[in-house]
């Protein structure tokens, strides 16, 4: 006894999923968000590993009461924003147009959130 094949018709989140704009505009995401995110991860486990293992340099002072430590935590805010600024300006160039381009060919009524604001 067989049972009957399901046929089912692709729903259309499902066709932009699969459309290449859309994975182009994934693709561009990806390649910058997976190594950036690696190396602030990187950078973060750099400074626990300083501050576990490197205490005489992590102690060394560099101007009157502060040392390498606090600077570096510091550093690490910096680091922070920075990226938020780097990932702001990049959507701005490289992601918000096709994402823009991607809802308007597919007459979605959806809008990126700065958009709706205005």
């Amino acid at each position: 006894m067989e049972s009957p094949s399901i046929t089912t018709v692709p729903t259309e989140v499902q066709l932009i999923d699969e459309s290449r704009e859309f994975c182009a505009l994934r693709h561009s995401f990806r390649s910058f968000a997976f190594p950036v995110t690696i190396g602030f991860v990187l950078w973060y486990l750099l400074y626990i590993l300083l501050s576990s293992y490197a205490p005489g340099l992590m102690g060394t002072r560099v101007v009157g009461h502060i040392n390498v430590a606090l600077v570096l935590g510091l550093l690490q805010f910096v680091t922070t924003f920075a990226i938020a600024a780097w990932y702001a300006r990049y959507a701005d160039r490289r992601l918000d147009p096709p994402a823009a381009a991607i809802r308007e060919a597919q007459g979605a009524v959806v809008h990126a959130p700065r958009e709706a604001a205005e």
